[in-house]
């Protein structure tokens, strides 16, 4: 992208705001030099990531880079042998920490939310905390080293304590002397050139020895060691040396920690400038109350409400505009003063913040596109007067312009053709917007000539477009009308500020009528633009109205069906358990009372028990359904002999015999034959008529009949179905009729039939224990069972 376009579109300026949101030194770096992009795929990439780090701000605010600094020069020195100072050291530790700290948060921010892009960046981050816990068990946080670096080091470091201590003990007991203290000039130690020295008068120089290491100012105090320190300080000397090798020793070994990590920590801190530079899209976002715009490459553009982020927010004024569906070129018209040059610079400065992957302040839903490059030809300047060398830096650029642009170009022209005889621009401007619509590129141009009307009306696929002025205030409110083509409001201004209407009528007489008539035509359009908005914004509002009164009330009628649900489910509940509680009285009743009967050999009917039970578990009422959605659902066919059907009562399915007047029909169930109501039928699936499924005959099962209640069963023929079924039946009349035991006749054959009883017998709740016939009873054809 041409430098002289981001200068005219102040990209420049979106930068600075950029670079004060990042946290690094590499972040701003990688600010300063952003530039838009014309790869669609790769645009589309980074406002992914602009939007993922926006994501992580709403959610747990941006992560701190403090401490992370460009370490790229002393990872550059490490590698090549070079020594490193404590300082960078230090800066280096720092680093390595930051970036495991970001790692971190990442990584527990993705597995709260989807940051994908963000977690593979910061993914790539190495872990080299052994070289920061090298570096901060030696070096303090003030870039000292620190005593424990080394055992060495820790001894040298003592001797040195213990040397000065010794010094400054001899020295203080030398200034309290009467004899050495009245030549002094204070009494104090002073050091100079890590010589420990006291202030001596010179006067006394001659009647004190020692070594002269400085003197003052005026030259009246001369700062002396004395003879009896020098050794001392000799010494003392000698061990800060000592020290001196052994620090740097130790530099030496951290910065060859430092130099074999040099190719990862330097890959990491451009990880780390880049994600510092992500973040400060995102926040810039925020400030700019931005949002992610939909990126094509098809040429098209839409704002909805687009605002100029370098015009205060409390006076910009949102733009509206499509292009590059039904047209490919507008041409805006009007008189100045009206923000056609803002219009201009908002729809270029947008897109070129859309192709560098920053949000755009406009509202959600707006739809930008990828150019391959943009031009423009703005002049700030909007003199009366119009110079030829005005014109002829117009011409310059504009010619520039048509030799680079292409079919995917987006070129923004203001007052094209300006700046020379109105006939002559105004022609030369028709024959350029020609040329340029012709190469099918987007283009936005705006214009003084009402020639251009006519122009962009004739032709297709370019529309005419205008800024709205308050011809009541004499003021623009810089709002850009699609469709309409600007008019003239000088004749109207005029006679508000109070021109002679004499004056008005002859200016008026001296115009064209097909000029006039255009004003009419104007006039008259946007006057019904006017009516056709209010109305539009009338509906607007009783719209949403609509919609938050039926969410109101949808809302109200979903609480109402939750209370009610609610209660009746409370309601069920406590009548279940009143009921639970009178069943569990009831059979305790029922229990003494057959227990009395046994005893006192009185006759209690147990059948009426029975009954009594059976009505007590009918006056449970059934729980109750929660409210479905109703559906519209087909009336079932009518049932008819042959159907398959399932008995709810029973939850049994059978087939349909015959029908038993119009409300009861016989249903075959396995042995058995029922009358059920049809309202208790539910049809499962019919036969095709004519040929109905015939009916298996039920296999005859004798029994062996003793007295009144049967003490034996015979099942020999029976299939293991059926002999359950039957099983089943005599054990209950036998548990009824309170018989001890009875024996089953099931035959030897092949034992499946055995086998089948033997395991329903020890299932069963009345029966206590069973066993095969002895010889006299029958042998293994038959089964004794002993009942509770």
């Amino acid at each position: 992208m041409d430098d002289k376009i981001l200068h005219t579109l102040e990209y420049r300026k979106i930068l600075n705001k950029l670079m004060q949101y990042t946290q690094t030194s590499m972040g701003r770096e990688m600010a300063e030099q952003l530039r838009p992009s014309g790869d669609f795929e790769g645009v589309k990439l980074l406002l992914k990531a602009t939007d993922e780090a926006a994501n992580v701000d709403r959610l747990k605010g941006i992560p701190s880079f403090g401490g992370i600094t460009d370490i790229k020069a002393a990872l550059k020195r490490a590698s090549i042998g070079g020594l490193l100072g404590t300082h960078e050291l230090l800066s280096v530790g720092f680093t390595i920490g930051g970036a495991r700290r970001i790692k971190r948060f990442l990584a527990a921010m993705h597995e709260d939310e989807a940051v994908e892009s963000l977690f593979a960046l910061s993914d790539l981050l190495s872990e080299q905390k052994h070289v920061e816990d090298a570096i901060r068990a030696c070096i303090d946080e003030n870039a000292d080293v620190m005593d424990s670096a080394s055992p060495e080091l820790a001894n040298i470091r003592r001797e040195l304590r213990g040397g000065e201590a010794r010094i400054r003990e001899k020295l203080d007991s030398m200034i309290r002397s009467s004899s050495v203290s009245k030549m002094l000039q204070d009494q104090l130690v002073t050091i100079r050139g890590d010589r420990f020295v006291i202030p001596v008068k010179a006067e006394y120089r001659a009647h004190f020895g020692g070594i002269v290491h400085d003197q003052s100012g005026s030259g009246a105090t001369l700062f002396i060691e004395p003879e009896s320190i020098v050794a001392m300080n000799n010494k003392l000397r000698e061990t800060r040396l000592r020290e001196e090798r052994e620090v740097e020793i130790i530099l030496h070994r951290l910065t060859a920690l430092v130099g074999d990590i040099a190719e990862e920590m330097t890959y990491d801190v451009d990880i780390l400038a880049e994600l510092d530079f992500i973040f400060a899209k995102a926040r810039l976002a925020r400030d700019m109350k931005a949002s992610q715009p939909r990126m094509n490459d098809r040429g098209y553009l839409k704002l909805r409400k687009g605002r100029h982020p370098l015009i205060p927010a409390e006076h910009v004024v949102p733009l509206d505009v499509e292009l590059g569906n039904q047209y490919s070129t507008i041409i805006v018209t009007g008189p100045n003063t009206g923000g056609k040059t803002v219009t201009l610079k908002t729809i270029g400065l947008l897109s070129l913040m859309s192709m560098s992957g920053l949000f755009i302040p406009a509202e959600e839903g707006s739809q930008m596109c990828v150019f391959d490059a943009i031009y423009a030809d703005i002049g700030d300047e909007q003199s009366i007067e119009q110079s030829l060398s005005t014109f002829s830096s117009h011409m310059t650029n504009i010619i520039s312009i048509l030799r680079k642009m292409t079919p995917k170009s987006l070129i923004l022209l203001d007052e094209v053709g300006a700046g020379t005889d109105p006939a002559e621009g105004s022609a030369l401007a028709i024959a350029i917007l020609e040329n340029i619509h012709r190469t099918e590129c987007r283009m936005v141009a705006t214009t003084h000539y009402s020639e251009l009307k006519a122009y962009a009306y004739e032709r297709k696929g370019v529309i005419n477009a205008s800024m709205e002025f308050d011809v009541q205030s004499l003021s623009p409110t810089y709002r850009l009308l699609v469709g309409v083509p600007g008019r003239s409001n000088a004749f109207a201004i005029a006679e508000r500020l109070g021109l002679p209407s004499a004056i008005l009528e002859h200016a008026r007489g001296e115009v064209k009528e097909e000029d006039l008539r255009v004003e009419h035509m104007i006039a008259s359009l946007e006057e019904n633009r006017l009516g056709a908005e209010n109305e539009r914004e009338k509906a607007e509002h009783i719209r949403r109205e609509a919609e938050e009164f039926r969410s109101k009330q949808k809302q109200e009628l979903e609480k109402l069906e939750s209370q009610r649900d609610k209660r009746l489910e409370k309601a069920e509940k406590e009548a279940s358990d009143i009921l639970d509680k009178a069943r569990k009285e009831a059979e305790q009743i029922i229990s003494d009372l057959r227990k009395l009967a046994l005893e006192e050999g009185a006759s209690v009917k147990e059948h009426k028990l029975i009954e009594a039970r059976r009505r007590l578990d009918e006056a449970e009422p059934a729980p109750r359904k929660k409210a479905t959605s109703r559906t519209a659902a087909k009336p079932p066919r009518q049932i008819g002999p042959g159907d398959e059907v399932r008995v709810y009562s029973l939850n049994q399915k059978g087939h349909v015999v015959e029908m038993s007047g119009t409300k009861e029909a016989v249903v075959q169930l396995g042995i058995m034959k029922m009358k059920v109501q049809l309202d208790d039928l539910e049809l499962v699936a019919a036969q095709k008529s004519g040929n109905p499924t015939p009916l298996r005959q039920a296999t005859t099962v004798k029994r062996t009949r003793d007295e009144n209640i049967r003490r034996e069963l015979d099942l020999r023929g029976a299939n293991l179905e059926e002999a359950l079924l039957e099983t089943d039946r005599f054990i209950d009349e036998a548990f009824l009729g309170n018989l001890g035991q009875i024996a089953i006749i099931h035959g030897k054959g092949t034992g499946v039939l055995r086998s089948g009883i033997h395991d329903y017998l020890r299932k069963h709740r009345n029966v206590k224990s069973y066993r095969l016939g002895n010889y006299n009873e029958g042998g293994a054809g038959v089964t004794v069972a002993e009942l509770q």
